[in-house]
């Protein structure tokens, strides 16, 4: 017998995380690239960033075209939230003409390998988190020290953009998914 599916969240009824969703405008549009393989994993947080930014959009795939996937002015338009290592990342005083902000997600391996199929994400303005606290996805493990789960960093990126903490409630979904995995789980597995 087929879960039954919450219409809300997406997720098994049992596992709800409707009443945790906080909805939000983000400061620039928020586009949403997924790795196929992420999509497949069911504890992925780019859906749930999709979900709680009213103005988001979220694609699956391995290679876009620019023009399709941005339009036709996507160079100057499209603030890329990677830390690409060929050029300093944009300061937060030059961030008002670009309309949209693309966040890849997927492993820190899966995103890389984006990078290479799609090299002309490299032509992107891209901002750089410094994120002041580890991640607060205990369910998943980085292995970067300073990894975040995709819908932390889109919610670092958008309080960066804002210049607040505005953004921070967003979380709430993030918290609950992990706190209802963990009640399945023995005390011993837990992560901090």
């Amino acid at each position: 017998m087929a879960r039954s599916v919450c219409e809300g969240c997406l997720r098994p009824e049992s596992v709800c995380l409707c009443d945790a969703l906080v909805r939000m405008a983000s400061p620039l549009e928020l586009m949403i690239w997924q790795d196929p393989d992420e999509a497949r994993h069911r504890l992925s947080t780019a859906p749930l960033l999709n979900l709680s930014v009213t103005n988001s959009v979220l694609n699956v795939g391995d290679q876009f075209d620019p023009h399709e996937l941005l339009g036709e002015n996507w160079r100057q338009e499209t603030l890329l939230l990677f830390p690409l290592e060929n050029k300093p990342p944009v300061s937060r005083g030059n961030v008002p003409h670009f309309r949209r902000l693309l966040v890849l997600d997927g492993t820190w391996r899966k995103v890389k390998r984006l990078l290479l199929l799609n090299p002309w994400l490299q032509e992107l303005a891209h901002i750089q988190l410094v994120p002041e606290q580890q991640s607060r996805y205990a369910i998943r493990k980085s292995p970067r020290a300073d990894g975040l789960s995709t819908l932390e960093a889109g919610v670092e990126a958008m309080n960066w953009l804002s210049d607040s903490q505005a953004y921070a409630p967003m979380l709430r979904v993030l918290d609950r998914m992990v706190e209802i995995q963990q009640s399945h789980q023995p005390v011993s597995a837990h992560r901090r």
